[in-house]
């Protein structure tokens, strides 16, 4: 009896419970192993392991002059010549004739004020002289006459065939014609000082450039009230403001203990904030003998070799003082970066570039060196981060942390 119980304790595999067991068992395997390959695969790949704390630093343009510079100041483009003109009479304003960017010669009439009374005083003064010439002409018509009848008096007299006062009378006349002349033309030269004054006058009323430049800003429109002074609130006293774009140099603030690193003559490099991609090269023109004492700073006046049309006034600018005069093969940029972000693996030169906070191992082409900064032909582009001094443990595929980030 007990072997015929035993006979009947089977599994029937066929049972529907049993094969769902064995099924759920192949999951929970195949699961567990597709786990373990991710584990290994992220192991591999560094995301178990801590990220390396590093410094970077930026692949940049590189000018060469850089490594000769000896100091570095900040000022602003100024004209030296430069004027608000003005008139010397008030008036209302009637006619402007330029704008702000325009170019003007020396002499340009820029704007014209009312100025009709001085015309028409000026032509007043003009008849006037006009009368006072035509008075000369009687005048000397008379003092002509005049002489005929003294000379002939004279000779009759001396032959006895005139009186003696007729002789007088033809004298007298003589000298009232002579004192006539000398007053016309006294009268004609007082007339010729009138019309000179009046013409002067008039001309004060037309604003003229001082000399060749351009228009910077424009203070007044037409039918502004025009003053030298400029007491009265809606009164203007300059109408436009002229600089001589010749003249621009950089006006610059250096440190007084700084000073003995400059002299007149010497070789510079002007950056202007406006034209970032172009370095201008300068001399400096003075050095302003008086301190500031607010600042403890001296003014440096640094002049450019060559003008670019797209130099304007009040444009910010950073000079640097040069050891020397910069060669022909200079003047180019350079793509560069500081020597210690150089790794040399492998038998080749190779930088960490920093991309989604990991470090991708790339090699590069060097060329000249310039101090701490080395020359990169290749394999890098300007403005890629870096790794700064990269440590031996550091590989391709690194997760990195930037210290300070």
């Amino acid at each position: 009896m007990a072997e015929e119980d035993l006979s009947q304790l089977r599994i029937d595999k066929s049972r529907p419970a049993f094969r769902a067991a064995r099924g759920k068992r192949k999951t929970v395997y195949i699961v567990a192993s597709a786990v373990i390959v991710l584990i290994v695969v992220l192991a591999a790949a560094g995301v178990f392991s801590p990220a390396v704390r590093v410094d970077a630093v930026s692949v940049q343009k590189f000018y060469p002059a850089q490594s000769f510079t000896l100091l570095n100041a900040s000022g602003y483009v100024v004209p030296q010549r430069k004027a608000a003109v003005a008139s010397k009479v008030t008036a209302r304003l009637e006619e402007l004739f330029v704008e702000e960017g325009n170019k003007v010669k020396k002499d340009q009439v820029l704007a014209r004020l009312e100025n009709a009374d001085l015309a028409a005083g000026l032509r007043q003064a003009e008849a006037n002289l006009n009368v006072a010439r035509s008075s000369v002409d009687q005048a000397r018509a008379e003092l002509n006459d005049a002489r005929v009848n003294f000379e002939r008096e004279k000779r009759l007299l001396a032959k006895e065939f005139t009186t003696r006062s007729v002789y007088d009378a033809a004298e007298a006349r003589y000298k009232k014609a002579l004192a006539s002349v000398a007053g016309a033309e006294s009268s004609v030269r007082a007339r010729q000082a009138a019309v000179r004054e009046a013409r002067v006058s008039l001309e004060y009323t037309y604003i003229r450039a001082p000399f060749d430049g351009v228009v910077l800003t424009k203070n007044a429109d037409v039918g502004d009230i025009i003053t030298p002074i400029g007491a009265a609130s809606t009164a203007k006293a300059a109408v436009v403001t002229l600089a001589d774009m010749s003249s621009l140099k950089v006006e610059a603030d250096v440190s007084e203990s700084n000073l003995g690193k400059l002299k007149v003559g010497q070789p510079c490099q002007i950056q202007l904030d406006a034209i970032p991609d172009k370095r201008f090269d300068g001399t400096v023109h003075m050095i302003v003998p008086t301190a500031d004492r607010t600042k403890a700073t001296v003014m440096v006046k640094v002049s450019f070799n060559h003008l670019d049309p797209r130099i304007l006034p009040e444009m910010s600018a950073k000079v640097a003082f040069l050891s020397r005069e910069v060669s022909a093969g200079e003047k180019t940029p350079r793509k560069a970066v500081n020597g210690k972000a150089i790794a040399e693996r492998k038998g080749g030169k190779y930088l960490f570039i920093v991309k989604d906070g990991r470090a991708v191992m790339r090699q590069v082409t060097t060329g000249e060196t310039f101090g701490e900064m080395v020359e990169i032909r290749s394999g890098a582009a300007s403005g890629d981060r870096v790794v700064l001094d990269p440590p031996e443990r550091l590989k391709d595929g690194s997760r990195v942390r930037i210290t300070g980030q």
